[in-house]
């Protein structure tokens, strides 16, 4: 049997990056020869640098035609529906792309040749199947949970997430300023790191953040190996996100996060998770019990400090994020793909 797998985006090095070679993984691991489409084969280098992922047995095609030949095309969309020439066809969102004049004739024509549509989270799949006027599947990403495990604990707030100006910013600068109003308020003997891609439309972000973070205990990591990122995990209690803030999720769904695979690794080697309330995000944190919402920097800041004083809270919410995350693990994501195919 032979796949071919593509993905636009795949040099973002990102959430949705590491779902595609999870995919591609999976059939390859059932017996698939797996062609992965794009224009330079030293992306496999960067994917399994970023993703921690052996990929020696996928091949890098820069042509697939659309999946002519082939008996399965699974392709990432870019907010359009291609014309796929697969045996089967799987059309995957990993963003919740809206006013794209997705229920027009051409479209309606083009999802007859897809046997299925998926999204990644449920967030996703109410504006996709409201744009396109369809019915999607929702297969949560897969996050490598096994391999992420609590370490020694130490005084770290930490965010994970790309350095970029794209559509969806990630709002580091409200993290920093809320650090420094902690630090300033005498939370002294604590840390914040914040580690991400900067492959992709970086601009001038990162010098602006490094400028900001200038006299105050703020570590910027560029581009950390999975390695790196699982000892930071291990090494943080807390972990924070600002994804989304000052957004309207219903005006601008793809400027908040769509899932939030960071949050789940956080999870998974017990660091607390506390986000802002929008997006995927609310499917993962079950607020107060494995995990915490806010809605504005104050409610950041009162809980941070809060869960900072009360360590048996700490150890009780981490104790149930642990627990937590295994619905979104690898294995399940593998068993919900032999489904679908």
């Amino acid at each position: 049997m032979k796949a071919t797998i593509y993905n636009p985006y795949l040099d973002t090095l990102g959430g949705g990056e590491r779902y595609t070679i999870s995919f591609a993984k999976v059939l390859v691991d059932l017996g698939w020869n797996v062609d992965l489409e794009w224009k330079d084969p030293a992306i496999l280098i960067q994917l399994e640098n970023r993703f921690g992922m052996d990929l020696s047995k996928i091949n890098v095609i820069s042509d697939a035609k659309r999946g002519d030949g082939y008996d399965l095309c699974f392709w990432v969309s870019d907010g359009s529906i291609p014309l796929l020439r697969s045996r089967k066809n799987i059309l995957h969102f990993q963003v919740p792309f809206h006013d794209v004049k997705g229920d027009i004739l051409m479209n309606k024509m083009k999802l007859f040749r897809i046997n299925k549509v998926v999204c990644n989270s449920n967030f996703t799949k109410k504006v996709i199947d409201n744009e396109f006027h369809i019915n999607s599947l929702v297969i949560y990403p897969p996050v490598d949970v096994a391999s992420i495990k609590p370490k020694r604990k130490e005084n770290i707030i930490l965010f994970v997430g790309r350095f970029s100006e794209l559509k969806q910013n990630k709002r580091q600068d409200i993290l920093i300023n809320n650090f420094k109003k902690l630090f300033d308020n005498g939370i002294t003997d604590w840390k914040l790191v914040l580690a991400g891609g900067v492959e992709v439309g970086v601009g001038d972000t990162l010098n602006d953040l490094k400028k900001m973070s200038e006299d105050y205990p703020i570590e910027i990591m560029e581009s950390p190996s999975f390695s790196i990122l699982k000892d930071l995990y291990g090494k943080s209690k807390i972990l924070w996100s600002a994804v989304g803030f000052g957004e309207d999720e219903n005006k601008s769904p793809e400027k908040v996060e769509h899932f939030g695979m960071n949050i789940v690794e956080s999870m998974a080697a017990g660091a607390v998770p506390i986000i802002y309330n929008a997006g995927g995000y609310k499917e993962i944190i079950k607020n107060g019990e494995n995990g915490f919402l806010w809605d504005s920097e104050m409610e950041l800041l009162k809980i941070t400090t809060k869960i900072i004083k009360n360590n048996k809270e700490l150890r009780q919410v981490s104790h149930t994020a642990i627990k937590d995350c295994v619905a979104f693990s690898y294995a399940n994501f593998e068993n919900n793909i032999k489904k679908l195919l």
